[in-house]
């Protein structure tokens, strides 16, 4: 059957299921669960009414009945599909990358939930994401629905009424705040198509692609894109433009490979000049501050140099009287540098501009030490704005290190770590997709 044909299907299922939901009646799953009564759904976001303190405080004393969270997420997705198997059809074929994605979302709720409002703004940028996805705002309900069995199975009936409806509270409202981000994303597509114009192997495991889109594709330089490629349909992966859009609109897209069987193998071994790829709305909020009111240290390594050369660019373009900008640049190896001449170019066109490569294994103009541990040789950057990207590990240890340095968390920008949410935090035993 063709694809459109699936699209109708889903189509007329959600639209079933609306109807049922909305119903005056209570559902048949909610008649199952015996005398456990849906919560109240929080006031509307932007109002700050709903108390995540109480909330956060009841589920993070009861984690130990439903941590770690891999059963739950195992039965969360095994009654969605069974109840609605059409769902199916919205998820890639595996689903490894979509448990990991949802158990960071889960942790990043329940570490922030006593700051709704940055939770609200969170949720909003990802339910203007999900649109490329297909998820209504019914599938909010059925995820809700499904979470809650998935609570009482996890924990084997030991979660008391309180602790279920704080979790229920908690998921509505990043959904409520899920679906206003969808709807105020109403008038843009909800991905945009594009061309891959040019394919260069600069390594065996890395490609750099220029990719034109058909309708001008608006981003900050800075923010990333999902990408999905024919070839993993409905699998979708970060990569950040690097740099200021080409001629045409065109964007350039860093990618190293990572494993077999991804996308990021399928956009360097299997990808050409004249393939198609989809993009999803630019997101992130790795960005230069309006006015540049501060001198900017950026911390890069890997493919993360994507962005840092797009900050760069940027800031070429905008930079405010006397500002500066130290440029940390990690490798492996001097040969890791793939893409110097883009680098060197920058250096020439920018007095202002100082680059600090750091290669960690082997001869380099800054010796063996790490990109992060040569922060502190450089020199006071506490009172600049930090931009860190790079390999999760290379974000974690710089974020730390730049901390340590003195620099509040709110001039530390990154982008979540595995694109996702930060990683679980420590919390006491008693931190949805993209």
């Amino acid at each position: 059957m063709s694809a459109d044909y699936h699209a109708l299907l889903a189509r007329r299922e959600a639209m079933r299921l609306r109807d049922r939901l909305l119903a005056p009646a209570p559902g048949a799953a909610r008649a199952a669960r015996g005398s456990r009564t849906p919560a109240p759904r929080p006031a509307a976001r932007r109002s700050c009414a709903y108390d995540g303190a109480a909330d956060q405080e009841v589920i993070t004393r009861n984690l130990v009945h439903v941590t770690p969270f891999d059963r739950l997420i195992a039965h969360l997705y095994e009654v969605m599909f069974e109840r609605h198997p059409y769902l199916r059809k919205l998820f890639p074929d595996s689903m490894e990358f979509q448990r990991v994605h949802l158990e960071r979302a889960l942790w990043y709720l329940i570490e922030n939930l006593h700051r709704p409002e940055e939770v609200a703004d969170f949720c909003t940028r990802l339910g203007r994401g999900h649109r490329k996805l297909g998820v209504l705002p019914v599938h909010h309900r059925v995820f809700e629905e499904a979470l809650a069995d998935a609570l009482h199975r996890s924990a084997g009936g030991r979660l008391g009424v309180d602790v279920e409806q704080a979790w229920l509270r908690m998921v509505r409202f990043a959904t409520t705040a899920m679906a206003e981000g969808a709807d105020e994303a109403l008038a843009e597509p909800a991905y945009w198509s594009g061309t891959v114009v040019d394919h260069q192997r600069r390594r065996p495991d890395l490609a750099v692609l220029r990719v034109r889109p058909a309708e001008p594709y608006p981003y900050r330089p800075g923010q990333y894109a999902t990408l999905e490629t024919p070839l993993l349909p409905h699998t979708w992966r970060p990569y950040t433009p690097a740099g200021l859009p080409g001629a045409g609109g065109e964007l350039e897209f860093h990618v190293r490979r990572t494993g077999p069987g991804g996308v990021s193998d399928a956009l360097v071994t299997g990808t050409g000049v004249g393939d198609t790829v989809r993009l999803g709305p630019a997101q992130g909020t790795t960005t230069l501050d309006d006015g540049v009111p501060r001198d900017v240290l950026i911390v890069a390594g890997g493919t993360g140099w994507a962005t840092a050369r797009a900050l760069v660019e940027d800031m070429a373009e905008r930079r405010g009287p006397g500002r500066t900008v130290h440029l940390f640049l990690g490798a492996r190896t001097v040969d890791d540098l793939y893409d110097a001449p883009a680098l060197t170019r920058l250096e020439g066109r920018c007095p202002w501009l100082r680059v600090i490569p750091v290669i960690d294994d082997g001869p380099g103009l800054s010796g063996h030490a790490p990109v992060t541990e040569a922060l502190a040789a450089h020199g006071d950057f506490s009172g600049h704005t930090a931009y860190v990207s790079g390999p999760p590990g290379l974000v974690t240890a710089a974020v730390r290190r730049l901390a340590g340095l003195g620099l509040p968390a709110d001039r530390i920008r990154h982008d979540p770590v595995a694109a996702g949410a930060p990683a679980p935090p420590a919390l006491p035993s008693t931190g949805m997709s993209a």
